[in-house]
């Protein structure tokens, strides 16, 4: 499976780093922005191809599929890009940044056949599955979800600490994780959510702070607290209060009320979320099926999203 990768930056190279753990895979090119800093990334993981453009890329390298690490605001249309130039694309999280145009991502998907998947990790990190499975199995069901998502972000930096040329949203990036992630839990659609924000940032020009509440048809409540104000453990962390126990997730472990950890090392073939979202990916153009966290399946949750946005404009 070649690979085309767009976009070196944190999550870039997270990516990469999934790659070298899957036999059979290759990143064949580098696309970036910054053509010098792709180069160097490049040269690190032994990648021929660098780009400036993607346009050039797509017509220039045998890369059957691409993952694109870009900005937000870039997703949507340079996922339908790539579709329409025959690739098979897993776009980061967030698919878009308004209901439009997630809407068009689905329609190009469906009439190019390709693969369209979206970076929805927490479905893919092995706390998460642990849960997932028992709630399949019929041991547990969710009662309540209590999620807390906490940054330090007051400028307008990356992952890594450098400075992004685009402004990251507490709504339409990370509260995409948890409104997936409490639906494909539930096993039940949203059917109510609301949101409150606190001020807006005079220079980022977004809330720096934010509480989203949500009900789920089965009657599963969830509450989701987000800020970029959090000035000390900074992640998402979920609490899961089901009726045959309570747990806790911390990216990829997993502890029971208690603070017990539990060992979720053998859920999967790997502890690393990212790298079992490219492997999901890569598999499921093999084997021409549908992958988990496919744009159908992600759909509803920036139906959500945009509903809670109407909410704020309001």
């Amino acid at each position: 499976m070649k690979i085309m990768v767009v976009g070196p930056g944190a999550f870039g190279i997270k990516h990469l780093d999934g790659i070298t753990q899957i036999d059979g895979a290759e990143v064949v090119s580098l696309v970036g922005r910054d053509e010098e800093k792709a180069k160097k990334v490049a040269d690190e993981y032994g990648i021929s191809h660098v780009s400036a453009d993607l346009t050039s890329a797509l017509e220039s390298t045998e890369a059957e599929a691409v993952i694109l690490c870009t900005p937000t605001q870039m997703h949507a249309a340079q996922a339908i890009k790539c579709m329409r130039a025959g690739k098979h694309v897993q776009v980061e999280i967030p698919l878009a940044d308004s209901w439009a145009d997630a809407e068009a991502v689905l329609k190009t998907q469906k009439e190019t056949g390709r693969v369209c998947m979206v970076g929805h990790t927490r479905r893919f990190n092995p706390s998460h599955q642990w849960i997932h499975k028992q709630i399949q199995s019929g041991d547990i069901a969710i009662q309540q979800m209590d999620v807390q998502t906490y940054f330090f972000r007051r400028k307008n930096i990356n992952a890594k600490g450098e400075a992004r040329s685009w402004t990251d949203h507490l709504l339409w990036h990370h509260a995409a994780h948890t409104v997936d992630l409490f639906a494909y839990q539930a096993g039940s659609p949203i059917t109510e959510a609301n949101v409150i924000q606190g001020p807006i940032h005079p220079e980022l020009g977004i809330a720096l702070d934010m509480s989203v509440q949500m009900k789920a048809a089965n009657g599963a409540i969830c509450t989701l607290s987000l800020s970029f104000n959090n000035d000390g453990p900074i992640g998402t962390f979920f609490r899961y209060i089901c009726d045959n126990g309570t747990y806790i997730a911390r990216y990829d472990d997993l502890f029971n009320g208690k603070e017990e950890l539990i060992d979720v090392s053998k859920v999967d073939v790997s502890m690393n979320g990212i790298e079992l979202q490219d492997r999901e990916f890569i598999s499921s153009i093999r084997d021409g099926r549908e992958p988990n966290s496919s744009v159908a399946q992600v759909l509803p949750c920036y139906r959500v999203l945009y509903d809670l946005e109407q909410q704020l404009e309001g």
